[in-house]
């Protein structure tokens, strides 16, 4: 099983995590530091200098390499120097488990506009197709109806709802636990 460096969709491309982004993800987290304020864990100021965001993307890269999460940067093609979002396949576990995290974020100027359904889609087939995982979870706040719609369209179910789950912002929020299996993308046509 093999993760390309760059996946492309109708309309964006999908950049696996290098240090040469950084100076394009601070940017990115820059622009987007209030809009992601209230659905991100609380951040220190040092997290908005290109030397976090560069030891971020190399850690990111290094668990690649070691198989054990991807994180995947969106581009518009007609705009490949600005980053508009993020699609990570994390904590990435093998064995029996062959399962992975998805966490996705947009920048708050491209919503509504189906580049997260592209790219979640996207990143879907690449757990399944090119890493060969059997199940990818979400979990989402109860009150980010736009996620779950994200999350709804690309496939994924409602397994229930974890209380208390993530401390988003200071404070301890429930997430609604969705589910995408393999066999149910495949059955869907999306591969």
């Amino acid at each position: 099983m093999e993760c390309k460096s760059v996946y492309e969709t109708a309309r964006l491309a999908l950049r696996l995590a290098a240090p040469s982004l950084t100076p394009a993800l601070t940017d990115y987290y820059c622009r987007n530091r209030t809009f992601f304020s209230a659905f991100d864990p609380e951040r220190e100021e040092d997290f908005f200098t290109e030397t976090s965001q560069r030891a971020s993307l190399e850690k990111d890269a290094a668990l690649a390499e070691e198989d054990r999460g991807y994180r995947f940067y969106l581009f518009l093609k007609e705009k490949p120097e600005t980053i508009i979002g993020m699609v990570g396949l994390n904590n990435l576990v093998r064995g029996a488990f062959q399962s992975c995290h998805l966490g996705y974020k947009l920048d708050g100027a491209h919503l509504c506009q189906g580049y997260m359904t592209e790219a979640v889609n996207a990143v879907a087939g690449i757990a399944f197709d090119d890493l060969g995982l059997h199940r990818i979870e979400a979990n989402i706040m109860p009150r980010n109806k736009a996620s779950l719609r994200v999350a709804e369209k690309a496939g994924f179910y409602n397994e229930g709802l974890a209380l208390k789950y993530l401390k988003i912002n200071g404070v301890w929020e429930d997430h609604i636990h969705m589910v995408l299996r393999s066999e149910l993308y495949c059955q869907e046509g999306k591969a």
